[in-house]
Order: structure tokens, then sequence, then C-alpha cells
């Protein structure tokens, strides 16, 4: 089993930023990959952003790519999504995922999730 805590949500105005983080526990060395979604009211989630783990390799949305950053700490089990040049069409539930994804990153499917975050960005 894998534990995934969120943090870092919040309010912030558009063109602002913001740090989540996402803190794994547990039996990660089960899992290869872990993502960044969000789903918005009345949308279906989507993928945002995934690294991972032994090679590092990230992989964005193309709605994301060039704003957001994904990274990770080894030591820590803790993934990060850097998020600049927020707009309000990002105002989502951000929900981080861990699990070896046969079909890839941004399909999954994933096995372990998080709570979620609220992240609001106000025009």
């Amino acid at each position: 089993q894998v534990l995934l805590v969120e943090s870092g949500g919040g309010l912030v105005q558009a063109g602002g930023s913001l740090r989540l983080s996402c803190a794994a526990s547990g039996r990660t060395a089960s899992t290869d990959a872990m993502g960044w979604f969000r789903q918005a009211p009345g949308k279906e989630r989507e993928f945002v952003a995934a690294i991972r783990w032994s090679r590092g390799s990230t992989y964005y949305a193309d709605s994301v790519r060039g704003a957001f950053t994904i990274s990770r700490d080894n030591a820590k089990n803790t993934v990060y999504l850097q998020m600049n040049s927020l707009k309000p069409e990002d105002t989502a539930v951000y929900y981080c995922a861990a699990g070896s994804p046969k079909t890839g990153v941004a399909l999954g499917p994933y096995d372990y999730w998080g709570q979620g975050t609220q992240v609001t960005v106000s025009s």
C-alpha cells in the first residue's frame, strides 16, 4: 500500500504561482511513476504531468507545458508541481497518483491516489 498526501493548494490571482507537493509513504518501491491530474467542476479528470522515479523523465499535457514543472526528491519520496503563470482555467482539484502505468503515464492506470488539493485562480 502507498499513501499519498498532497499539499500546497490555495487561492491565487491569475499570473501567480503555486507549488504543490505530494508526499508518498509505504511501498513506494512498488511504483514506477507519479503523476498529477486535475478535475474542474463539471469536467472529467485530466492528466497534467508525470515523472518516472528512476530516470526522472518528465511528461506534460500540452495545456501546461512551459508553465508547470514537475520534479521529485527521491530521498523524501516527494513529488512537486511548480505552477507558474496560472490562469483561471487552471482552477481544479489537483490529485497526485502513483503506480506503474502500463498504458503510459497519461492514461495510467495508477494504483494509488491522494485526496486532492484545491487550486483556485481568480481573474
